[in-house]
């Protein structure tokens, strides 16, 4: 499909955020009209009034006014779906938070694309559904028994997803990340979460000095060297990812879900050494207990995405994922 074939406009819900703001910059460079709705929690606006330059309406998907108007007003023909609170820790502790956000707030959603006739959604879903990895690398149709309420949340969606289609007609494409990371390859775009969980931009800020060390969370794991093993995928593919969802139901497709990851894992201290490498710093990463439920290896096989989507990762090496991330947290906070 070329870039004059492309009809309506792509709404992107939480498209202020970290792989939301990817997806807008690939769906721009794919010739899709793009609209954002992102309540700002955690998304940025300068990076959408500066970098992207899409129109950005301020807003929750829990108000279905909203959604209503947006869907009144705009010539929309598919949703790309990101909104949702991402802390796995905080899921524990305030599920109510993350069942009313993430599932009901989807349900306002799919209810309002149902009255404008919209019929096409890809979702950002995560491999958090499987729990504890029974064999590796996953597939799709390994066991979903996710461990926490954020996984269980999703899961949920994706039943309901399925249920939308058997009921109404209306398509989706679920895709199931491993551990996103890195950022732009251009440095416009990049990881930037207050309060930051994830690895890699850890490992980068230890080595701007923004904290003290980095803590290895179990170095006893039955792995090569005893630390924790994630597939680690560069956000510029996972936001690739999405635009052949769309692709794929714009043709015709059927709902499908599909792993994005690699296929092969790293370890946190390849992760931490290949830091040290990049950045040329030395970085302190010191023992701290395992955190309950942190299963020693996640790898996901994502061969369904290849062959059915033809999508093929840019970027899996973790050289470049970090040299990336680095040349961002450099700009945005060095």
């Amino acid at each position: 499909m070329g870039k004059a074939d492309r009809k309506g406009t792509i709404l992107v819900t939480g498209g202020a955020g970290y792989i939301g703001s990817h997806t807008v910059l690939a769906l721009k460079r794919a010739g899709y009209e793009v609209l954002i709705l992102d309540n700002l929690v955690y998304g940025h606006r300068d990076l959408v009034e500066q970098v992207l330059r899409v129109p950005l309406i301020v807003g929750d998907i829990a108000d279905r006014e909203l959604l209503g108007r947006i869907f009144r007003e705009h010539d929309v023909s598919a949703v790309v779906h990101f909104a949702a609170f991402a802390y796995v820790g905080e899921s524990a502790t305030d599920p109510g938070k993350y069942y009313a956000n993430n599932v009901a707030g989807t349900i306002n959603l799919l209810e309002s694309m149902r009255a404008a006739g919209v019929s096409r959604i890809v979702f950002s879903s995560t491999c958090a559904i499987y729990g504890l990895a029974e064999q590796l690398p996953i597939p799709e149709n390994h066991p979903h028994q996710p461990i926490n309420p954020y996984g269980a949340g999703k899961l949920m969606v994706e039943k309901i997803l399925q249920d939308y289609d058997d009921a109404y007609g209306l398509r989706s494409v679920r895709l199931r990340y491993f551990n996103a990371a890195g950022a732009d390859p251009d440095g416009l775009l990049g990881e930037d979460h207050t309060p930051e969980t994830h690895l890699i931009p850890l490992v980068l800020l230890t080595a701007l000095g923004r904290q003290e060390y980095v803590p290895i969370f179990g170095w006893d794991h039955p792995t090569p060297d005893g630390t924790c093993i994630r597939d680690y995928i560069h956000v510029s593919d996972l936001a690739d990812a999405h635009v052949l969802g769309l692709d794929y139901l714009e043709a015709g497709g059927d709902t499908a879900a599909f792993n994005l990851g690699n296929g092969s894992g790293f370890s946190v201290n390849e992760v931490v050494e290949t830091a040290r490498r990049v950045t040329g710093r030395d970085i302190d990463a010191r023992p701290a207990p395992r955190r309950p439920g942190d299963p020693p290896a996640l790898v996901g096989s994502a061969e369904h995405a290849r062959t059915t989507l033809g999508w093929r990762p840019k970027y899996p090496g973790l050289d470049d994922i970090v040299a990336h991330a680095w040349a961002w947290h450099q700009k945005r906070h060095g």
